[in-house]
């Protein structure tokens, strides 16, 4: 699932007239970064939240085929995350599935950062698993970030 609904506030006065997906980086839109990389990793079926300027979004997303994407339409009402992603879950059927901002852009690795992701989750042990970003290697955050990686490797919310 590729969260894509958002208002884009805090990019405004850019997404005054096109949504925050759409903005280009390195001349392609934000989106498209994202949904190939999911195309990379075998990705299936991409489903697409979509609220603000959604007609522009559904427009563009009309030419994708790898992944083939689906809507899930959220123009009557803006969702949240969490809404947003149990209306799509019947689209998203059982299974483990990814769930990504549209506006994510990251670097990788030897192995891609999906891959090792997917190869991690154990749904024996666990219901969710994060793939984080050290704050010191991202661009345009400030502060120390939410959560601390312990010994064991669990996260603990910062104080």
């Amino acid at each position: 699932m590729v969260l894509a609904a958002g208002l884009g506030q805090r990019m405004r006065p850019l997404t005054d007239r096109v949504p925050k997906p759409l903005i280009k980086v390195r001349g392609r839109p934000l989106i498209d970064h994202v949904l190939d990389r999911l195309s990379a990793v075998g990705v299936e079926l991409a489903v697409v939240n979509v609220h603000h300027f959604a007609d522009q979004l559904e427009s563009h997303l009309a030419a994708r085929r790898e992944p083939p994407v689906v809507i899930s339409d959220e123009r009557e009402k803006l969702l949240g995350t969490g809404g947003g992603l149990l209306k799509a879950l019947t689209t998203l059927g059982a299974g483990p599935f990814f769930h990504v901002n549209s506006d994510s852009i990251w670097i990788e690795g030897v192995t891609p950062n999906l891959l090792r992701l997917a190869a991690s989750f154990d749904p024996a042990r666990m219901d969710a698993l994060l793939l984080l970003a050290p704050t010191a290697g991202s661009i345009g955050y400030e502060g120390r970030g939410d959560f601390a990686l312990a010994s064991d490797g669990r996260l603990r919310p910062r104080g």
